[in-house]
């Protein structure tokens, strides 16, 4: 079985987890995250180095950096992983429609929408090994088009397409996203065995709890997950995901985030004057 540690960013409620096979070592830092301030535009990697000291610590060797899809609420940190360890940087592989769109908005011509800046783009059902343990990939769109569950063993890392029970699910109203589609996603998750252990990747912590939480499970989330126990209908859900949806804000980080993101956590290309600018399309999101 995995061994799993998680380190939780207070800044963006964002759970990164740090995933390893005991027997061979070789590790995988699922959603690392990029500290970015946006009043000073001034980037740091502490949250991420944080867990590349824990890998070393551990005596493991990160051999991925994995994103559950494009984030629109942090940078990524999966580029200063393999910068600094060799690891891949893997996403899903329909990143490709997340970056025509992003590309697009941003202007951002040294984006080709072919995946091309990530090592593995994985389709539904792929398996790949991570030192002895396998990785299954399940395709769980909704939130966004690429939005992808890692399965290892009894561990489900499921990004953004479920929270805690108390909080419920994702949203589906960004560019690609589509209510229907994430029931039918969370369906498919809550299809799988009611002990496997759901990490969900972030916690925004409802009324009534002043802790962060990380871990639930199948059978945990389907007996009593506020949006999308068993009994709520399709129709239901996607009622009350647009209803929900029309009230929220754009992320504070979105616009960074997604010019970054599409490029697997690296920056733009600095411009002529050798400085690397992030841009703010004016009127563009749509959010």
């Amino acid at each position: 079985m995995p061994q799993i540690k998680a380190f939780f960013d207070d800044k963006t409620s964002t759970v990164t987890y740090l995933v390893w096979d005991p027997a061979t070592r070789a590790a995988a830092i699922i959603d690392p995250v990029l500290d970015y301030e946006p009043h000073a535009a001034r980037l740091t990697t502490d949250s991420v180095d944080a867990v590349l000291d824990a890998a070393d610590e551990l005596g493991l060797k990160v051999v991925w950096a994995l994103d559950t899809h494009a984030h629109a609420d942090h940078l990524s940190a999966a580029h200063h992983v393999r910068e600094l360890t060799g690891a891949r940087v893997g996403i899903g592989a329909r990143i490709t429609e997340v970056q025509r769109v992003f590309s697009s908005m941003f202007h951002a011509t040294d984006v080709c929408p072919n995946g091309g800046t990530f090592d593995g783009l994985f389709q539904d059902g792929e398996t790949f090994a991570l030192g002895d343990l396998t990785v299954r990939v399940i395709h769980t769109p909704g939130h966004t088009p690429a939005c992808v569950t890692y399965v290892i063993d009894d561990a489900a890392f499921v990004g953004d397409t479920l929270f805690m029970p108390d909080y419920g699910t994702a949203r589906a109203d960004f560019p690609g996203g589509d209510a229907a589609t994430l029931y039918r996603s969370i369906r498919r998750i809550l299809d799988l065995p009611p002990e496997t252990r759901v990490f969900v990747g972030h916690d925004y912590l409802p009324d009534g709890r002043d802790k962060p939480a990380w871990e639930t499970s199948v059978a945990e989330q389907r007996a009593a997950n506020v949006h999308v126990h068993d009994g709520v209908a399709e129709a239901d859900f996607v009622a009350m995901r647009k209803a929900r949806d029309a009230t929220l804000d754009a992320p504070r980080l979105i616009l960074p985030s997604l010019q970054v993101n599409i490029r697997g956590g690296a920056m733009p290309p600095a411009e002529d004057d050798g400085q690397i600018y992030l841009k703010i399309p004016v009127n563009r999101l749509g959010v």
